[in-house]
């Protein structure tokens, strides 16, 4: 029979320990030996502030204020920590004292295996000479992936960190390194100054180098990294990224200085910053600054392969029947020429209204914007060929009025009125072949008639059928503005019942027309879904508003075909072709995402016809591909490519694998980017990253290796 003790009992017998923090004792037999001697036995479970202690046997001494324990002893705090022992002598507070045959088991993942472990004053745990590891250990595998033995550790409970002295790592049983002192967080602390895991990276331009990065805790809502790089080639590099938080909101900043053979009399970097914070009456505040030194450096450092530079400061707030947004972004090319995205400065102020008409129902936007673009050149000639003068600078002021309502009619019909106002005044400079200010009076009223179909099948999956037309009146002719947000339009699902089919307000659409589509949708049992749209403009006149790419040029459009399918099992498929009336393909755009238990595979694919109006002077045809997979229970590949199939080139390869397992964690990675700039050069990539798992901060554990007799 178990016998229970409570304080009350132990503090009979007890010194001032146990009297002052009481003790609860359970095991199969007490005996009380005189007055000052308790011994438990059989099973013995001891629970005391926030500490379990469990063993075959202990003695009290109250005398002495000790407990003698035989094992085996487990003892857990409420960290989470334990500790596994042959013998034990213990303070009654389990604060002080040695065990013998011990073993320290942090966060269930990190052991340290010692012949003596020492408790001090409740903090630290003072082991003697150790071996540290997180990879299992049996019969089958009784090497260790890695350890680290050193002559003694000391763990500090409270700051959360594990001292080396005389620590030597070993791979395989083989020794690589040797440390006089080293310092690591243990498994429960995420954030620690220190030194973090070093990255090896070889390309073609900077040779072989090594990046270290060291963290440094500034309080608990800031932190700096700094990432020293240095190369075979000459490369001297110093990276940094500074983090704080706020109550509302937070800041990063992202930089590097550098030196090399590239360029060799410039300094050459980068800045990236970001951030965002919640303000008053329910505005967010976001913000980003990016700066680099040169055309290439981003590329040559690994660092990001974006062709333009964005420096904004946005404001909005976005409620149920409110949108307010302003913003001011400053935009610079990385490309040999700036193309359409000319080194300039864009302004928004927008703000949206959603309303009902009294006695009309329906759903009305209200829409006023303020918008404006600054270009840094003066000139008035296209010197970057983009078909726009260098120079130009607009200013837009537009309001604007939607509204839209439906009716259920008899038979299933379901009718839609709609109608689209707006008036805008334009402000032109620096293009002599615009007036100084223009305005515009824009309108378009219509309907659409839908009628949908249901079918449910015996399997229990419902089909849906629904034919559509819409029929929209607008003015043939309207003054022409330079187009600056309407550059490039696609003609897809989504707008081909729009009332405008240009994205932004520089252009709008002409002339009566109607649209007719047919919607297809199978909503299978399982979950899956199956759906194609067919659909086709028509318009009473061709004004030449759209380009030949977009599908949209011609009084009559190329049939758009879209297909959508996803399935049960992690697939995802969405198609979408622009057909002319010959079975001539003008645009093709494909995604696949499927995600299964072994792999997951992501690819896309765009074909355009050429089109020089539209800053196409080549057609497209290009494939991107990228996949992950599990080649074993420890080994994860992956890879992507970028191929154009035009040019007969590839302009993006990568290939990588990983290895995880319970304790260690390496990547490698090889990549390819193939460029035709005289500004970016070719770079060919290859990085090595090693993480011992365990410590504070590492990547979480994968699969542990299989011990087998």
């Amino acid at each position: 029979m178990r016998h229970l003790l409570w304080a009350a009992v132990l503090a009979l017998c007890a010194g001032p320990s146990l009297a002052q923090d009481p003790a609860t004792l359970v095991a199969d037999r007490v005996l009380i030996l005189g007055d000052n001697v308790l011994v438990a036995e059989g099973s013995v479970e001891i629970l005391q502030m926030g500490m379990t202690l469990t063993a075959a046997r202990v003695t009290f001494d109250a005398a002495k204020d000790s407990l003698s324990i035989d094992g085996p002893i487990l003892l857990t705090d409420d960290s989470g920590s334990r500790i596994l022992a042959d013998q034990a002598e213990l303070s009654a507070d389990f604060r002080n004292g040695i065990l013998t045959g011990a073993r320290l088991v942090l966060a269930q993942q990190l052991q340290l295996a010692a012949a003596e472990v020492q408790r001090v004053g409740g903090r630290y745990t003072e082991l003697g000479r150790t071996v540290a590891s997180s990879c299992q250990v049996c019969a089958a595998n009784p090497v260790p992936f890695w350890e680290i033995r050193a002559q003694s550790v000391v763990h500090d409970q409270v700051a959360q960190q594990l001292y080396f002295k005389g620590a030597q790592l070993r791979f395989s049983g083989v020794p690589v390194f040797y440390i006089p002192r080293l310092r690591m967080p243990d498994p429960g602390l995420n954030r620690a100054t220190g030194f973090l895991r070093p990255d090896y990276r070889i390309t073609n331009q900077l040779g072989y180098g090594i990046i270290q990065p060291y963290f440094i805790v500034i309080d608990p809502s800031r932190d700096l990294t700094l990432a020293p790089y240095v190369t075979s080639r000459q490369g001297r590099s110093l990276g940094l990224r500074y983090r704080q938080a706020y109550d509302s909101g937070q800041l990063e900043v992202n930089g590097a200085l550098s030196t090399d053979n590239i360029l060799p009399d410039e300094l050459r970097g980068y800045l990236f910053a970001s951030g965002g914070f919640s303000l008053p009456r329910d505005f967010a505040l976001t913000f980003g600054l990016q700066a680099v030194s040169d055309n290439g450096y981003l590329i040559d450092y690994g660092i990001s392969e974006q062709d333009y530079l964005d420096s904004f400061v946005e404001v909005q707030r976005v409620n149920r029947d409110d949108f307010v947004l302003g913003r001011l972004h400053y935009y610079e090319s990385l490309r040999e020429t700036a193309g359409t995205i000319p080194t300039s400065s864009l302004g928004d102020l927008l703000k949206i209204r959603r309303f009902t008409f009294p006695g009309l129902g329906g759903a009305a936007n209200l829409r006023y914007l303020l918008t404006g673009e600054n270009r840094v050149s003066s000139s008035v000639q296209d010197v970057n060929g983009d078909g726009i003068p260098d120079g130009l600078d607009t200013a837009q002021a537009l309001i604007g009025l939607d509204w839209s309502r439906e009716w259920y009619l008899p038979g299933g019909l379901v009718g839609t009125a709609q109608v689209l106002g707006q008036a805008d005044v334009t402000a032109v400079n620096q293009d002599p072949s615009y007036p100084a200010r223009i305005g515009r009076l824009y309108g378009a009223v219509g309907g659409k008639l839908g009628w949908p179909l249901r079918r449910v099948e015996d399997s229990g999956a419902i089909q849906v059928l629904e034919p559509v037309a819409q029929v929209l009146l607008s003015p043939d002719s309207s003054p022409d503005v330079p187009n600056e947000d309407s550059q490039l339009v696609e003609f897809d699902e989504g707008n081909l019942f729009s009332l405008n089919r240009f994205p932004g307000t520089d252009e709008v659409e002409l002339s009566n027309r109607a649209a007719l589509g047919l919607n297809w949708t199978r909503f299978g049992a399982d979950g899956s879904t199956l759906a194609l749209t067919l659909g086709r403009v028509l318009r009473a006149q061709d004004l030449d508003q759209f380009s030949l790419s977009s599908g949209l040029d011609g009084a009559a459009s190329d049939w758009l075909v879209g297909m959508q399918v996803f399935t049960a099992w992690g697939l995802g498929l969405t198609q979408r072709f622009l057909v002319g009336d010959k079975a001539a393909l003008t645009a093709a755009e494909a995604r696949l995402n499927w995600a299964a238990s072994d792999f997951g595979l992501t690819s896309g694919y765009y074909y355009s016809i050429a089109d020089p109006a539209d800053g196409k002077p080549d057609a497209i045809s290009e494939l991107t591909i990228g996949g992950t997979w599990n080649l074993a229970a420890n080994w994860t590949g992956e890879a992507g490519v970028r191929h154009d199939f035009i040019a007969g080139r590839t302009s993006r390869a990568s290939v990588g694998m990983q290895f995880r397992n319970e304790c260690l964690l390496v990547n490698l990675s090889l990549s390819r980017w193939f460029a035709d700039s005289t500004s970016v050069n070719p770079t060919t990539e290859f990085n090595v990253s090693l993480d011992l798992l365990g410590f504070g901060g590492a990547a979480s554990p994968g699969p542990a290796r299989q011990c087998r007799s």
